[in-house]
């Protein structure tokens, strides 16, 4: 019987249940979308044809077919980047530098829209080469550049800590550092951003943008908004670029902020899942059996500096060193 609470209690078991919860997950989304979406697929579909009847009728010297095969050559150009709005010819290209770059940027990060992609064999060649060097270096830059961004929130953390160390616990106080990391990143990367690209963009509403912001920050990247695609858009290259840094930033910010999350024990819901969970009750039952028999009594040895403690009933007073740790020195 014990054996049995042991298993049942076990990282597999509760793995089990996630991954039951997960698929139930998967499935409550793909029902929400089909009755979201189907409806506004069929009026599209339903449009379309009434369309293209009434061009028929009006141009009786156009044939279906021909209408077809022309139709179909737009919809081929469109999913390759190239816009058959307008005066083709006077669209800026896709693989100027400003361009370019972005697209470079949305590899590197992994976005990746899809709205451009290389149409060569040498071109898709080189972008295998490009990302299996670039996704891992990128990846290795940006955790770099997030360990040296922790030291200064780590300085606020302890700010926090001097101030209100002596009135709330130090989850108490980790939480409301969090919070005030996530309002500013709200704020900063997802609020801010979609106001300037609503009043850039002449067909994108504020969640419009925010619906960008978001799809892009979660590096998504859907492709169905995409900033610097209207085919007006001055000074495209330099919007590109700007679009660019715009990513990388937020992308760091955003690693910033789960650094942040992950470094409170009782937000890390998934340590629940990991074999280590494990080993800890294995180590909680030894130290229960223990002090069931007769003998000596054993008890798991906590370290009494409050410093090094981060469980949510310990009052925390930061020193020095807590400070030096935090920066490096």
């Amino acid at each position: 019987m014990e054996n049995i609470k042991a298993c049942c209690r076990s990282s597999n078991a509760r793995l089990l249940w996630l991954c039951v919860g997960f698929v139930l997950y998967l499935c409550f989304g793909a029902l929400v979308f089909i009755e979201l979406e189907s409806n506004i697929e069929k009026d599209l579909q339903s449009d379309f044809i009434k369309r293209k009847l009434q061009f028929l009728s009006a141009h009786s010297c156009i044939s279906d077919d021909k209408l077809e095969k022309f139709i179909a050559s737009i919809v081929v150009a469109t999913n390759r980047g190239v816009s058959a709005t307008k005066n083709v010819t006077m669209a800026e290209p896709n693989w100027t530098f400003g361009q370019s770059i972005f697209f470079a940027g949305t590899l590197l990060t992994t976005i990746g829209y899809g709205r451009v992609a290389p149409l060569s064999e040498a071109g898709k060649g080189f972008c295998l080469l490009y990302t299996m060097i670039g996704i891992p270096l990128t990846l290795i830059f940006f955790t770099a550049i997030v360990e040296r961004m922790m030291i200064p929130t780590k300085m606020f953390l302890y700010f926090l800590f001097r101030k209100l160390g002596h009135l709330y616990r130090v989850f108490h106080i980790q939480l409301l550092h969090f919070f005030i990391l996530l309002i500013a990143t709200v704020l900063i990367i997802f609020v801010v951003p979609a106001a300037i690209y609503s009043a850039l963009e002449p067909k994108w509403d504020f969640l419009d943008s925010f619906y960008y912001c978001f799809i892009s920050m979660t590096t998504i990247g859907l492709g169905d908004y995409i900033p610097g695609d209207n085919p007006d858009q001055k000074a495209r290259a330099v919007y590109k670029l700007a679009t660019t840094v715009y990513l990388f930033l937020g992308l760091l910010v955003m690693m910033l902020l789960l650094a942040v999350l992950y470094d409170i024990p009782e937000l890390n819901l998934g340590f629940h899942f990991y074999l280590k969970s494990d080993e800890e009750e294995e180590e909680r039952a030894r130290l229960r059996s223990g002090g069931e028999g007769s003998g000596p009594k054993y008890t798991k040895q906590r370290d009494e500096d409050p410093q090094k403690q981060t469980g949510g009933s310990q009052m925390y007073q930061p020193t020095q060193e807590d400070v030096a740790a935090a920066t490096g020195h």
